[in-house]
């Protein structure tokens, strides 16, 4: 089977105008290429339009998965998760919910991220916030979540327990 194929997208206002340079994304790339994936990216997008015009197109590309950083907090132009629920089809909401209790563990504002996680069409896409601290904790979390899902998304069956020989 060949290795599943990721995109990351950066969503920031800052980082895609060149204010200062995109610090979560590269993290990311190498995160998801220690779990085995052949990442592009980081593509690095003004928040909210943007992002849902780059999600589209990946979906669109067959990703297997994309993993965006930034814009999930609170701020009037934090836009990722409302651009993000536009393109989902189904909401696989214990995802998030792992996220931010492993970010709450060292940082208890990790509880305002809103960032989200589903599938579109045949692609896994996961929202992390925009902090280094934030991809680091995610990335964590990821790695014992995202091969399966992708796995499974794929048509990949459960693995099975041995059968008792009694």
């Amino acid at each position: 089977m060949t290795a599943p194929r990721a995109l990351v997208v950066t969503a920031s206002q800052r980082a895609a105008a060149g204010v200062y340079p995109d610090k979560g994304g590269p993290l990311l790339v190498e995160g998801l290429t220690a779990m085995g994936f052949t990442v592009d990216g980081p593509r690095v997008v003004p928040d909210g339009d943007p992002v849902e015009q780059a999600l589209r197109e990946a979906v669109a590309a067959g990703y297997d998965a994309v993993v965006t950083t930034g814009g999930t907090g609170i701020s009037p132009t934090d836009r990722t998760p409302e651009a993000t629920r536009r393109v989902l089809d189904r909401d696989i909401p214990g995802i998030p919910e792992a996220l931010r209790a492993a970010g709450r563990e060292s940082v208890p504002t990790a509880a305002l991220s809103r960032g989200l996680a589903g599938v579109a069409d045949a692609t896994l896409i996961v929202n992390l916030p925009g902090s280094t601290g934030g991809v680091r904790d995610g990335l964590a979390v990821l790695a014992d979540l995202l091969p399966h899902a992708v796995d499974q998304i794929r048509g990949g069956d459960h693995p099975r327990p041995p059968r008792s020989t009694h």
